[in-house]
């Protein structure tokens, strides 16, 4: 009776007493685990990019208005003025010394005007008693109007004198950065010398950027067919970028659009104004220009490494209903962070394979071992 307990348990943990896995069946492939992202459309912001330059947007060149010596350069070359800021001055004396023989002149006039005002107020008593003749009156009458012409002719020689005076000292007609003087203490100049320097607006700042005619027929196609969801009225937010890659802190909006598409180019000019209160942006520069606003509606995002290169284009692996691969052609669209925009090719519900691509082939079982979440796709914005 021992020797049989004994018997059985040699059976029980021999080798042939032991369960191994089930081998596969010859020709059976056992299915492939891979990592999927099931494709969910959704709504993206959309993001256009364009080089800009930047402009002043108000830049006056300074001149002289009267002919004379320069007399000094107040303001300091490059600096920022106020509205209203003396930038230069003209000797002023030849132009003080007009002013004081035109109001000699006027207060001559003055004298006769009221000389001649004398002499009617005594000839009217005496024309309307008859006791001088009409002739008298009439003599009278007309030298005080004269004498108030001759008055009006030598205000305006005053007020002409007061002007020269004080176009002697030339202001900044507007607020911003001032270039060099052109001219040197001394010098002769007149309103035909060329301009003395420039004022140019810096706040705000124009960004002047173009648009291509092959741009606008896209984006008018993407319009009618809904693809992309512009702003109403163009209303786009304007970002503009430095040559650094900081972004500048304040953004703006389109202040105009050409109406016609250059010949020459075949662009269509676009400003933007944007606030430059820091004076961080000077004119001339060159900065990329972001327009913000627009939307793509429903769009359909799998991730880069999913999209795979073949000489026939494009394409990804996809899980059909069965469970086996299937190599699908894509169209792609813009880039949107980490991930490609597909415009046709896979659709919402669709299992794009993103880890486990090498070696595929069409027909293939495949077993899901990880879902991604579409979520986990970095925002962005499409370029």
């Amino acid at each position: 009776m021992q020797v049989r307990w004994w018997l059985l348990i040699a059976l029980m943990w021999s080798p042939q007493g032991c369960h191994e896995p089930k081998a596969a069946a010859p020709g059976e492939v056992r299915p492939r685990d891979v990592e999927v992202v099931q494709v969910v459309a959704r709504d993206l912001p959309v993001e256009f990019e364009a080089v800009g330059r930047t402009e002043s947007s108000q830049r006056v060149e300074i001149r002289a208005r009267v002919a004379g010596f320069l007399d000094q350069i107040v303001y300091d070359e490059g600096a920022f003025v106020e509205s209203g800021d003396v930038l230069f001055r003209i000797d002023a004396a030849p132009f003080e010394s007009k002013l004081r023989a035109a109001r000699a002149e006027l207060a001559q006039q003055q004298a006769r005007l009221e000389n001649a005002e004398a002499l009617l107020a005594r000839i009217k008593p005496l024309a309307e008693a008859q006791a001088v003749a009409e002739k008298e009156l009439d003599d009278a009458q007309g030298r005080v109007r004269e004498a108030a012409a001759a008055v009006e002719a030598a205000s305006a020689h005053v007020f002409d004198a007061e002007l020269n005076l004080g176009y002697a000292t030339i202001h900044s007609p507007v607020r911003g950065m001032t270039g060099e003087a052109r001219e040197r203490d001394g010098a002769y100049i007149s309103g035909t010398s060329g301009p003395l320097t420039y004022v140019a607006r810096i706040d705000p700042m124009w960004v002047e950027f173009s648009v291509t005619e092959t741009q606008i027929l896209r984006a008018m196609r993407n319009e009618e067919e809904r693809a992309i969801e512009y702003p109403k009225e163009g209303r786009f937010v304007v970002e503009v970028e430095l040559a650094d890659g900081s972004r500048h802190p304040h953004t703006g909006h389109i202040s105009f659009t050409d109406a016609t598409v250059s010949t020459s180019t075949g662009t269509l000019l676009v400003r933007a104004e944007i606030p430059n209160p820091d004076r961080e942006l000077l004119p001339g520069q060159y900065v990329r220009v972001y327009l913000q606003g627009a939307r793509r509606p429903g769009a359909t995002l799998i991730p880069q490494r999913a999209v795979r290169e073949s000489p026939k284009g494009p394409y990804v692996w996809v899980i059909d209903r069965d469970g086996h691969a299937e190599r699908r052609p894509v169209t792609l669209g813009p880039w949107y962070a980490d991930a490609w925009v597909i415009e046709s090719g896979v659709g919402e519900g669709d299992r794009v394979v993103v880890n486990g691509t090498v070696g595929l082939q069409p027909g293939i079982p495949l077993s899901v071992a990880r879902i991604v979440d579409p979520a986990a796709v970095n925002e962005g914005e499409t370029r």
